[in-house]
């Protein structure tokens, strides 16, 4: 643990961000594997809403520096094609 003022303030920040980070991750995560189950089914709406939920959260993840930004485009560009497959 530091002794210096300014350095335990840094530790204190960092520990906040890290777990706010964490919680916009693992919702985007999550996001994306409900939209992967939604496209699984049959309901083309429910996987509509879905593909659009998850693609809100991987473009902030992808904003705020959580994630690359090509692999949030190639997240939602896969999802996309899928929707698109169960729609024909």
């Amino acid at each position: 643990m530091p002794n210096i003022k300014s350095a335990i303030k840094r530790v204190k920040v960092n520990d906040k961000n890290r777990a706010h980070n964490a919680t916009v991750k693992s919702t985007m995560r999550t996001a994306v594997k409900t939209a992967e189950v939604a496209l699984a089914g049959e309901s083309v709406e429910a996987a509509k809403e879905a593909l659009l939920t998850a693609s809100k959260k991987l473009d902030k993840a992808a904003s705020k520096g959580l994630i690359h930004k090509n692999a949030a485009a190639r997240k939602k560009s896969r999802l996309a094609k899928r929707l698109n497959a169960l729609n024909a």
